[in-house]
């Protein structure tokens, strides 16, 4: 376990660095370094402090997030095909920000996409918590998550049908697809708060998830509440989930993917995937960021869309290699 926390901590902060170092500007490391943290005011001081680092720190949250997510969730629901968004928070997020570009809300305001994002994710998890019930089953919230998310994505594509201005349908479609271009400190400061909330839940899910492998009934013996355990899955998903789509996006494959990958090395141990997937989680988007400016930097190759193209084979594979194994 040590030498898995100590491989994936080195591959987060050699890949954020990288992040930095990326771009279209051809800098040295030292010049890059120097005009982060120590900084005259002039261009290269801008470009890092402004572009490259928060773009690299929305990275590691939002990665850390949904990595963070998706083990938990598939710890709860004890399903491997399980992912963050199956609550409906995505899409509540999404088609939040999809009527601030309608209405022009995120022409006038700045912030006014993000923030109408992070209300639709709000908005979304409470009919998610209402439909299911104080005392719902793990089946009831997936119902109530699709049934949600499914509204959710009908409103959006009816937004899309009647906006009457075709570069407004534009924004929102390229918008959904995902990504950390043009992002700003203000955007890391508006989506830390509710992480910090939604990381600290969902890190004090590790003994509960752990009891759940045994059974419902197994967990309730053992002392785990299980009402309790569902609500700080659900309110810590919303957050981290929601605050990193009000930012970035839909970002769609890492929270289903990465906990696959390290579930083996792990040892299968729910408590154990939530911290390792956190840090795998940061580093796939970390990755994947760096190549949407590698691979093509004129074009604005999107992010959502390469975590995608990544994501759905190896989850194939992952899905194949079952299989044989069990053949």
């Amino acid at each position: 376990m040590k030498r898995l926390a100590v491989a994936l901590t080195l591959a987060v902060i050699a890949l954020f660095m990288a992040s930095l170092l990326v771009g279209p500007a051809g800098v040295g490391l030292s010049e890059s370094l120097s005009a982060l943290f120590r900084g005259d005011g002039g261009p290269l001081t801008l470009v890092m402090r402004e572009i490259r680092l928060p773009r690299a720190l929305l990275a590691v949250m939002i990665g850390a997030s949904l990595g963070l997510a998706g083990a938990a969730m598939q710890g709860y629901l004890r399903n491997p095909l399980a992912e963050p968004g199956l609550i409906g928070v995505s899409g509540s997020a999404a088609f939040g920000a999809v009527l601030a570009i309608h209405t022009g809300l995120s022409a006038a305001f700045a912030l006014g996409l993000p923030l109408m994002a992070l209300a639709g994710a709000l908005l979304g998890v409470l009919l998610v918590m209402l439909l299911a019930g104080p005392g719902g089953t793990s089946l009831t919230l997936i119902l109530a998550g699709i049934a949600v998310s499914s509204l959710a994505g009908s409103l959006t594509s009816l937004v899309l049908n009647l906006s009457p201005n075709p570069f407004a349908a534009n924004e929102i479609v390229f918008w959904m697809m995902g990504s950390l271009a043009d992002r700003s400190m203000a955007h890391v400061w508006l989506a830390l708060p509710l992480m910090l909330v939604g990381w600290g839940l969902l890190a004090l899910l590790g003994r509960g998830l752990d009891a759940l492998t045994l059974g419902e009934d197994a967990a309730e013996a053992m002392g785990v509440g299980l009402r309790g355990l569902r609500l700080k899955l659900v309110i810590g998903t919303a957050c981290v989930v929601g605050a990193g789509t009000a930012v970035a996006g839909a970002i769609g494959f890492v929270g289903l993917v990465v906990p696959h990958i390290l579930r083996p090395l792990v040892g299968a141990r729910p408590s154990r995937l939530l911290w390792a997937s956190t840090l795998g989680g940061a580093a796939m988007v970390l990755a994947a960021d760096i190549a949407v400016r590698v691979v093509l930097p004129a074009r604005d190759l999107k992010l959502g869309v390469l975590t995608a193209l990544v994501g759905a084979p190896l989850f194939l594979h992952l899905i194949l290699k079952q299989r044989r194994e069990r053949i």
